[in-house]
């Protein structure tokens, strides 16, 4: 306030449309020479770029009857960024496990593809076929190697962003929910030490980060899918299996966050991913339906009742059909609930690496 009386004055920012401020007017008194900061927090209910408009500022004339208004250019573009809370508690949760693995006899593990790390006293319950004979001979004692699991294996997550994907669950689509899932994997997997990269696909390949593990990574997985959306097409699997492949020599866990009804209307993916097990480990993540599973639990209590229940039993029958296929033809399968969707992937990754399956 560079006058000499005390001034009334009514604030406002023009907050983003989709944004939830906790206060949106307010009232300020200044005396001459004074000066004050406001301070409001906005809550963003989805992902994307959003814009911060002008600030308008009303002053109380003398008499305090009019106002007399101002607008200040204060705009500003802002990044809503994807949930990241949950990445770190499960990542919390990953490191326990694997601190688990370190202080048990499971640590010497089944499986191939694993880097050794030191030698050590033969306890009972470790295999036969890790006993360092060479050692065991110059000690005069059984002695056997012990194993770490490998770093730097890749992890590829290919994000589907069809036509599937845009339903809605719990408030968010089921593309935002494979978005928190993909940044949880790929917060445990650099965290501990492997490659991670990104395809992004739809009726094209949209992003792609090659699997690699620096420091800025993860900013670059961000800075990817935070404003990625899904849309009403059908999405091209071959064309992405196709790019993946030919920059892809090296064995990687393959992860495909995508629906899948049946069989049939999956054919073109379930096709790709039995082609993919032939020199990667392809894993199909996908959400089941609760609803589904709900209606085929409840008792009929009318012949409405009956048919939605038959349809949802097929329904349900031909998806299960189609995941069991994927497996049969050496890929990996995560079907679960919204709720357990980050966990049980991170889990499937941890399994992964523990069995030495890459």
């Amino acid at each position: 306030n560079r006058s000499r009386r005390r001034l009334v004055l009514w604030v406002r920012d023009e907050y983003p449309v989709g944004m939830i401020p906790s206060d949106t007017d307010f009232i300020v008194e200044l005396g001459p020479g004074q000066s004050t900061t406001i301070h409001y927090t906005v809550r963003p209910s989805a992902r994307g770029d959003f814009q911060f408009g002008d600030t308008v500022v009303r002053i109380r004339g003398r008499a305090q009857l009019v106002w007399r208004q101002w607008r200040y250019a204060t705009s500003q573009s802002v990044r809503v960024y994807p949930n990241f809370r949950q990445a770190k508690h499960i990542e919390l949760m990953a490191h326990r496990h694997r601190q688990m693995l370190v202080g048990s006899r499971r640590m010497r593990f089944r499986g191939h593809g694993r880097e050794f790390e030191s030698l050590r006293d033969f306890v009972v319950g470790d295999e036969i076929r890790h006993i360092a004979w060479t050692a065991t001979a110059r000690r005069g004692k059984l002695v056997t190697r012990q194993y770490q699991v490998e770093r730097y294996q890749n992890i590829m997550i290919m994000l589907d962003t069809g036509r599937m994907m845009k339903a809605e669950i719990d408030e968010l689509s089921k593309l935002d929910h494979a978005i928190n899932a993909a940044l949880s994997l790929a917060y445990v997997g650099l965290t501990g030490g492997d490659n991670v990269g990104l395809l992004i696909f739809g009726r094209q390949v949209k992003t792609y980060i090659p699997p690699r593990h620096r420091p800025d990574q993860l900013g670059l997985l961000l800075d990817a899918l935070y404003n990625v959306r899904a849309e009403l097409i059908e999405p091209d699997y071959a064309g992405a299996f196709r790019y993946f492949m030919l920059r892809n020599t090296k064995r990687s866990l393959v992860v495909i966050l995508t629906d899948i009804i049946d069989r049939e209307g999956s054919e073109e993916l379930l096709a790709y991913t039995s082609l993919l097990a032939g020199h990667h480990l392809p894993l199909l993540v996908t959400i089941s339906d609760v609803d589904l599973w709900n209606s085929i639990r409840c008792v009929p209590t009318d012949l409405t009742e009956v048919y939605q229940q038959a349809v949802a039993e097929e329904l349900l029958r031909e998806r299960q059909e189609a995941l069991a296929l994927i497996t049969r033809r050496g890929g990996l399968v995560v079907d679960v609930p919204i709720g357990h969707l980050a966990v049980e992937l991170v889990n499937r990754y941890l399994e992964v690496k523990e069995q030495g399956w890459l």
